[in-house]
């Protein structure tokens, strides 16, 4: 069984910092393209960040400059390092895993930047 599981989310004020952590079960993470992406109350599921296997790291125009991610194939995980943020980064942010048969989903976890 295929399991994401994040970790990190909090409430946070803005100009803060949090970590998310993603750790996978059931599939091996190198093998897989790794992302993270939020979903906001009212909004579509948006993309944040990916790390491809392999590939440099690619970043949505909002998040550039502020956030990291980063892989760690070794302890089959994926993090994403938050700075600078803002309220309008309060979202659920969802781990993602992208082969090339499959795509897996995380369940998600909460970041509220507020004051």
């Amino acid at each position: 069984q295929v399991q994401l599981v994040e970790s990190g989310g909090g409430l946070v004020q803005p100009g803060g910092a949090l970590r998310l952590s993603c750790a996978a079960s059931g599939i091996f993470v190198v093998a897989y393209d790794m992302a993270w992406y939020r979903q906001a109350p009212g909004k579509n599921r948006e993309f944040v960040a990916d790390a491809p296997a392999g590939a440099r790291p690619e970043y949505a125009d909002s998040v550039k400059g502020r956030f990291t991610i980063s892989r760690d194939d070794a302890k089959n995980s994926v993090y994403l390092e938050m700075n600078n943020l803002k309220p309008e980064d309060t979202a659920v942010y969802y781990c993602n895993a992208a082969g090339r048969a499959r795509t897996y989903w995380g369940q998600g976890t909460q970041v509220t930047v507020s004051s």
